[in-house]
């Protein structure tokens, strides 16, 4: 039976949405309004410069982006691509996309020309934004689209790019919100499938802008002013999850890192600033605790929490005896915002990832939607009928049968399949599809395929997961030759430079195995099942 403090929660909770909802004006002008002075983001730079950015500040700088937005032609419900590095710009940015109600499109900086040459023809962008360092990639495109025209460059001047810090500083302070509808589409994740390119994930103001009051709230416990560090890319949706909405609904302060993800120096950081609460994909625990700990402390350390893919008894273990600290596991989808996790009010189950969200009738059910018996495995939905959840995105864009596949009869399917014991805690069993998750990122098998088969050396190739004790799963790749090759270590490495070159380098296959043939099905389609069924054997 829940928990009574757990029951409380379910019991007071409700979706409090109105008709018209703006996150920047809503939200992000409220604290601005109420403590002009808290810093939304404190942000470190590779040479450990340190920039603070209060939110009357940024309320004023957001302002000062639409000016500059519009001046270059963009207008609302215009898509505008977001490639760069966590600085002060990017936050300054998606706000202003959210106040002018233009849709903003983030991604990793990993992405290939050829990745964003793909997202700019699916998405219909009319402007890119990239920093210094991801400039060039835009530049490479090889095709003639309007977008490439309105190109902003943060950090450095670049010719044909309008110069962010020059227009920022000529740009107005003032800026009429136009107003927006909760249901306004305002962001567009691409987010792997087991076949085809990455799908196009639509949300709205209020799906992501007050659905992850769930995430601040109640998964992250976040006060005014308490410090937020989130280990992510900014390209990833987990940015969203607790680099942005979450804290910000609370009125927090965001850390970030321009540097990527170090082992010794995130110790090194929170043993040196009051960070109150740490948030990463478990991959990242995993590393940290295979360092010599003795040299470290978190005594500031408040509170520690974990997503993106399960979490090892044995690392949540080592954790503790280091940090005093129960690392608390939280589950979602970039379609969703949190959907379970070990909320506060319950008791924590290694392994487990907890019980439901308040406001999601979330069950474990069979292939019909029937609701499994506790302990049997199903997949994991929630009710969408006959009240829709305000967390769930609005749809797959341009991709009518990935909706069809997802949203059968009352329900809204994950993908993923689990077990639900008898005392309502959820324990996770697989992916009910292909994808790879490794280290957080997500990968389509289908994407590593076609970066595959551009290599002369590949006549077919199989894409699954393989187990990996620091990452979880990595990419494998199982390849039948053109007649011309012989397999061998140097091949294998040539061929993992290739992928690397054309594609977003995560994607790389770090295991390659030559075969003669690959299992298919009597209509010729390859199984991957029986693959990945080897690998985890």
């Amino acid at each position: 039976m829940p928990s009574s403090s757990y029951q409380k929660m379910l019991d007071n909770f409700h979706w409090n949405c109105s008709d018209r909802f703006n996150f920047a004006t809503d939200v992000v002008d409220k604290w601005a309004a109420k403590t002009p002075g808290v810093p939304v983001l404190w942000w470190i730079d590779g040479a450990g410069q340190e920039v603070k950015l209060a939110y009357a500040e940024l309320a004023r700088s957001s302002r000062r982006f639409c000016n500059v937005l519009m001046n270059a032609g963009v207008e609302k419900n215009d898509l505008v691509l977001v490639i760069m590095k966590p600085q002060p710009a990017w936050w300054e940015i998606v706000t202003a996309c959210l106040r002018m109600g233009v849709i903003v499109s983030p991604g990793t900086t990993q992405l290939s020309s050829k990745d964003l040459e793909y997202r700019l023809e699916v998405s219909e962008a009319t402007c890119v934004i990239s920093d210094a360092e991801n400039a060039h990639k835009f530049d490479a495109i090889g095709i003639d689209h309007p977008a490439l025209d309105r190109k902003i460059v943060v950090g450095a001047e670049r010719e044909g790019w309008i110069h962010y810090e020059e227009a920022m500083r000529d740009a107005r302070d003032d800026f009429t919100d136009p107003e927006t509808g909760a249901d306004d589409v305002s962001m567009c994740y691409f987010t792997s499938g087991t076949t085809g390119h990455p799908k196009m994930v639509l949300h709205t103001q209020a799906s992501y802008g007050i659905g992850h009051e769930l995430t601040g709230h109640h998964w992250l416990r976040l006060t005014a002013g308490e410090v937020m560090w989130c280990i992510t890319d900014t390209g990833w949706a987990k940015a969203a999850y607790s680099a942005y909405f979450g804290p910000m609904i609370q009125g927090a302060t965001i850390f970030s890192v321009s540097t990527g993800f170090d082992p010794v120096r995130t110790l090194e950081i929170l043993r040196d600033y009051p960070i109150d609460a740490l948030c990463g994909a478990p991959t990242i625990y995993r590393l940290l605790v295979q360092q010599d700990l003795s040299q470290y402390s978190t005594e500031g350390l408040k509170r520690c929490y974990g997503a993106g893919e399960p979490l090892n008894p044995e690392v949540i273990a080592a954790w503790k005896t280091f940090s005093g600290l129960t690392i608390r596991e939280g589950y979602g989808q970039t379609e969703t915002c949190i959907l379970c996790a070990s909320w506060d009010e319950i008791e924590i189950r290694p392994g487990s990832m907890g019980k439901a969200a308040p406001g999601y009738d979330l069950q474990v059910v069979d292939a019909d939607g029937n609701v499994v018996e506790a302990g049997d495995e199903g997949e994991i939905a929630f009710r969408v009928k006959p009240e829709r959840p305000v967390g769930l995105f609005r749809e797959y864009w341009k991709s009518p049968e990935r909706m069809a596949e997802s949203f059968r009869g009352d329900w809204y399917f994950t993908g993923d399949r689990a077990v639900r014991d008898e005392d309502g805690y959820f324990w996770f069993v697989s992916r009910s599809d292909d994808v790879i998750i490794s280290s957080g990122y997500r990968i389509g098998p289908f994407e590593v395929e076609s970066a595959l088969i551009e290599h002369p050396a590949v006549a077919e190739s199989a894409v699954v997961s393989s187990p990996d004790e620091t990452r979880g799963e990595v990419v494998k790749a199982f390849i039948v030759l053109s007649n011309e090759f012989e397999p061998g270590d140097e091949l294998a490495h040539e061929i993992q430079n290739h992928v690397k070159s054309v594609t977003a380098p995560f994607k790389y296959p770090r295991k390659i195995e030559f075969v003669g043939e690959l299992p298919k099905t009597v209509s010729g389609k390859i199984r991957r099942v029986e693959l990945r069924a080897r690998e985890w054997a």
